[in-house]
């Protein structure tokens, strides 16, 4: 387990949620910031704050080479080839927007097939609707085993010749399911088709290397991985982002303008029209710093360590069902318990607080798939501790308790 002190660097972790001492275990909606990543946009604010890439001044200078440095550390952080490769977003539902915007414009035509799985967030699924919809292609979903997972063999199944995109979460933020993205990049691309991997919950837990992945486009947020709201990253491969047009015209992004034509920038900045969010840059820098000097193997030791101890601690609550495999999973716990809806589940623990998260979870065909309307969330990060995932049985149990014949 990693040690007690990273505790005391998240702030907000010190109070007390309505007479009791907070127990933050909603994570997967968004992660705490240490006080590194606190001073870091303290620190912009009051000394660096300019525009970027304009300037010629010392402030200018300054903020274009903060927010360049955390592009670098971004490139290094998932082991992107080349800074070219990171395109700055307000998190993966941009990035994913831009790929089924612009890549999939150029390459979709009628007939074509869009594969994804029943386990994916809306971010990346209503994009790919839209995309067949403007294309006349059609989506076809890889079918889900029994706790969830999915199988090479029905990757192999579903993914044709036709198949242009495949688009994939790493780790389901409903299942805690870690898909096995190297072996499904290898079947897409045996059948020429490109790869988009929805990052959001495995970049904050677990070591990334797009290069070893071979996956073709890399979406990630800033704000589940310790950092700022508001910034996250689209990483693609030099050679198809270069053949993409932007997505978003204006200032920044351009090379030459005149009344009637005009020029792109050369990667990355031709998808990055306007101001872009410096200090979250800047943010998101710090908070690779922090996790990095943690390390990515000691954080996802943890967090499987601790969901493996919740595992056990929670199945043993009569009436509790839990959803997702029981290995091979993400740190995080996705359960209902009896008959109680999960908000008033929710309610119940906030108010002796315990921070979960209940409802679709932006996973409305998943919650069908589940034959539920919706879920409780415990999800787990490196701050937490068999303590707070104690309190969390403990409070269930009252819960059960509390309410009693609606139990079962």
């Amino acid at each position: 387990m990693i040690s007690a002190e990273i505790r005391e660097l998240f702030p907000i972790l010190k109070q007390e949620v309505n007479g009791h001492p907070l127990v933050y275990l909603d994570s997967a909606a968004t992660s705490q910031k240490p006080i590194q990543v606190i001073e870091a946009l303290k620190h912009y604010y009051e000394w660096d704050n300019a525009n970027v890439h304009r300037g010629v001044h010392t402030l200018g200078s300054r903020a274009t080479d903060a927010y360049e440095g955390a592009r670098a550390k971004v490139a290094k952080f998932i082991g992107a080839a080349s800074e070219q490769e990171i395109i700055f977003t307000r998190g993966t539902t941009t990035a994913i927007n831009i790929v089924a915007a612009s890549f999939a414009e150029s390459v979709l035509r009628e007939g074509d097939e869009i594969v994804l799985t029943p386990m994916e967030h809306h971010s990346n699924l209503i994009p790919w609707q839209q995309a067949a919809k403007k294309s006349g292609a059609t989506l076809k979903y890889i079918p889900l085993q029994p706790d969830g997972s999915v199988s090479l063999a029905d990757v192999e199944n579903t993914i044709t010749d036709r198949t242009k995109i495949v688009s994939i979460v790493y780790v389901s933020n409903v299942l805690g399911v870690i898909n096995p993205i190297k072996e499904i990049a290898a079947i897409a691309h045996k059948h020429g088709a490109k790869i988009m991997v929805d990052g959001a919950q495995s970049t904050p837990h677990m070591k990334v290397d797009v290069q070893d992945l071979d996956c073709d486009f890399y979406a990630l947020s800033g704000h589940k991985m310790c950092g700022p709201t508001g910034i996250g990253a689209l990483y693609g491969k030099k050679s198809l982002l270069n053949n993409m047009e932007p997505v978003e015209f204006g200032g920044e992004m351009i090379d030459h303008v005149d009344l009637y034509e005009s020029t792109w920038k050369e990667l990355p900045w031709k998808f990055e029209g306007g101001t872009p969010m410096i200090a979250g840059a800047v943010g998101l820098g710090a908070a690779i710093d922090f996790l990095t000097e943690v390390g990515m193997d000691n954080i996802f030791k943890h967090d499987v360590e601790l969901t493996n101890y919740a595992l056990d601690r929670m199945m043993q609550i009569p009436d509790l069902a839990v959803y997702g495999p029981t290995t091979n999973r993400a740190g995080l716990v996705t359960f209902n318990l009896g008959d109680v809806h999960p908000h008033d589940v929710a309610t119940v623990l906030d108010s002796m607080g315990i921070a979960v998260r209940a409802g679709h979870h932006c996973c409305q065909p998943l919650m069908r798939w589940l034959e539920q309307s919706s879920t409780a969330r415990a999800s787990f990060y490196l701050y937490n501790t068999e303590d707070d995932v104690d309190r969390l049985v403990t409070a269930l149990l009252k819960t059960k308790e509390y309410f009693g014949d609606a139990i079962g």
